[in-house]
């Protein structure tokens, strides 16, 4: 023993080894956000330029000169529900197919089809007819199209529109001379009876009529390009494309002018009614953005793109010197504990004290150890599959422009992942003396994904009732299981086949006797640790969580994803840090039962994550309707209940591994 001691006394130095990794850690991560933040030295990789020149010009099939235009889902942000484009009474496209969707669309309800806009590169059109679209009084089917598309206004539905794989953006001149700029515009406006009206109503001088709809039924587009080279003079490519819409009553259906009053739906309307879809598109050249930089035009374009990148660093380095205060601390105290306990003469009597008093203890099975262990493993699944996902999405592979890669990845990659997932939640449950592994395994499997499951699934029938694009199809939901069952199960039982057969080594022995846990103060006891515990890894969280949530329900691209890493580097860190701290605290005062105490030190930031999910929606948002809450809060628990298992599984493993390090160098007798 005490060989061993003084052979392994210079370990708690070798603690300070972390700081240097940290350092790295931190530096790659940076280094990635940068890169990300600001992508002109690398486009996206994947995906192809398309080359376009006018018909006459065109000699082979290198380049094309009609340009499609798509359009996906509507969707608002006064409500959670979206839908189809074809679900609302527009002009219909006839004879074409509709692009592939990956599964990450499919799960988004993304559902990009053909529109009838049909362009020719080059070629400037003005005022050209789309269609008719023709509302009888008398015809039941014309007043529920109408009254859906009255609907849509009422609640500000926005469209997406999509050219060359670029959304085409609206922007719109605000105070001192800037532009808001969005990827989707809305379908009209209405203003009330009391004359209170939407964004889209007050930039229009000309809709001023209360209990009025005003229906954007003209689209202004002008396409930008950029020749890529000046050889092949008559080959370019896309590298913008933005529109303007407007309203136009077209009294007139055989000499359009596109000018004049707005097309008025009244609040009643108790007349026929005919509506003509136009629009007008024009060309232009710009020779300083390329078509490897395209998306930087875009998303510089977006709201809250002029991020306050001191606000954002600043808190970075408020985090970073809170967590270098702690680790500080913590290495100087524990060092010193650890001099202090092997110097003592081991002929001397002298009673232990401090942490080194619960040695016998420390390492008891807690209570639902079952239950523990099953978290861990899933916890283990979902934090790395979060690390590779988030770092792909540095290297551009899940950019915006792949639409739907960033879900198509993480699914597979939880698929993939099972085995770690199984492997953990044995091996932990064996180290915890656990017998049933059987039932560990099936709970490792089936608990979590089960939980996940039956929530989306009651999600996804509110949306199948309110007849939402996003309601996933039987064939969909029985593919997933198939997925779940066939591949995540099998993978699951293959790591906990082989972590059944191993356990983690304690470097102490436990005592047949429970040691007797004296009466803890108000600041030692374990609910004030937790609630504490959550608070500086949130304080690290909340600036990114507002443009994460402002993508998810406000329908804004985004695309920070190097930062958004070190962000969840920074999380990682504050989390295994505050948790240790805590757990060191608890035992030197003689408190034990640091088991699901370090799970939840670290998981209750998903409780401040809630409450900031409930404050977003009180203050942030306008949703209406029990289903669009429903739906919310929903997904909400969803991505709570992730966040609590990645979150718990890192303090805890942090705290494991500093027990065992702190236990293994001091001389116990």
């Amino acid at each position: 023993m005490s060989t061993r001691g003084s052979q392994m006394g210079t370990n708690p130095c070798r603690l300070r080894l972390a700081l240097p990794g940290l350092r790295w850690l931190l530096g790659l991560g940076l280094f990635l956000g940068l890169q990300a933040a600001r992508s002109e030295a690398f486009y996206l990789p994947g995906l192809a330029p398309v080359n376009f020149c006018e018909a006459a010009a065109r000699k082979n099939a290198a380049c094309k000169s009609s340009i499609p235009l798509f359009v996906n889902r509507l969707d608002s942000a006064e409500s959670v529900l979206p839908y189809e484009y074809n679900t609302f009474d527009f002009c219909q496209a006839s004879g074409k197919r509709n692009p592939s969707e990956n599964l990450g669309q499919v799960l988004f309800g993304e559902r990009i089809t053909s529109s009838p806009y049909k362009f020719s590169f080059n070629k400037t059109e003005t005022c050209t007819k789309v269609c008719v679209k023709s509302y009888d009084t008398e015809n039941d089917n014309h007043m529920r199209k109408l009254a859906f598309l009255k609907k849509g206004m009422q609640l500000n539905y926005q469209h997406h529109w999509i050219i060359d794989n670029m959304p085409v953006i609206w922007c719109q001149d605000i105070e001192d001379g800037r532009k808001y700029c969005s990827p989707g515009f809305p379908i009209g406006c209405f203003i009330t009876k009391t004359g209170v009206s939407k964004d889209a109503c007050i930039i229009h001088s000309d809709f001023n009529k209360s209990n009025t709809f005003y229906l954007f039924n003209h689209i202004d587009i002008t396409i930008t390009y950029h020749k890529e080279s000046e050889r092949n003079w008559g080959v370019v490519r896309l590298v913008a494309a933005r529109l303007d819409p407007q309203s136009y009553k077209h009294s007139d259906e055989n000499n359009l002018t596109c000018s004049g009053p707005p097309m008025e739906i009244s609040g009643e309307n108790t007349e026929k009614l005919n509506i003509t879809y136009t629009y007008s598109v024009r060309f232009e050249e710009n020779k300083n953005i390329r078509w490897a930089s395209r998306w930087d035009y875009i998303l510089e374009s977006m709201p809250h793109t002029n991020i306050q990148w001191f606000s954002i660093m600043n808190s970075f380095v408020i985090v970073l010197f809170l967590s270098g205060m702690v680790a500080m601390i913590l290495l100087r105290t524990l060092h010193r504990d650890i001099i202090r306990y092997n110097q003592i003469n081991p002929e001397d009597i002298q009673e232990d004290f401090g942490w080194k008093l619960v040695h016998g203890d420390v390492f008891r099975p807690p209570k639902r150890r079952m239950l523990l262990s099953v978290f861990l493993g899933q916890g283990t699944q979902i934090l790395i599959m979060t690390f590779v996902t988030l770092f792909l999405a540095c290297l551009g592979f899940l950019s915006p422009a792949n639409r739907g890669a960033l879900m198509t990845c993480a699914v597979v990659l939880w698929i993939l992942l099972g085995t770690p997932a199984g492997y953990v939640s044995a091996r932990m449950y064996k180290t915890l003396k656990g017998v049933n592994w059987k039932t560990n395994f099936l709970l490792t499997a089936l608990l979590c994904p089960g939980i996940v499951f039956v929530d989306l699934f009651i999600m996804n029938l509110i949306l199948w009732v309110e007849g939402s694009s996003a309601a996933i199809s039987f064939s969909t939901l029985i593919g997933i299981l198939a997925m779940w069952f066939g591949i995540s199960v099998p993978l699951t039982f293959l790591g906990a086949y082989f972590g059944s057969k191993k356990k983690f080594r304690c470097p102490v022995h436990t005592n047949q006797i429970p040691r007797h846990v004296p009466q803890q103060t108000f600041l030692t006891k374990p609910l004030f640790g937790i609630v504490i515990g959550g608070i500086l890894p949130f304080g690290c969280i909340f600036i990114q969580l507002f443009f994460i949530l402002n993508s998810i329900w406000s329908h804004q691209l985004y695309f920070m994803f190097g930062f958004l890493f070190l962000v969840f580097l920074i999380l990682l860190i504050t989390c295994s840090e505050a948790t240790v701290l805590l757990c060191y605290f608890h035992l030197c005062a003689e408190d034990y039962h640091w088991w699901w105490r370090a799970f939840f030190t670290s998981s209750f930031t998903a409780v401040y994550l809630f409450m900031y999910a409930v404050h977003y929606f009180l203050t942030k948002l306008q949703i209406t309707g029990i289903a669009s809450i429903i739906l919310y809060f929903g997904y909400t628990m969803v991505m709570v209940l992730i966040f609590f298992l990645f979150t718990g599984t890192t303090g805890f493993f942090s705290c494991f591994w500093f027990l065992i390090k702190i236990y293994s160098v001091v001389k116990v007798d």
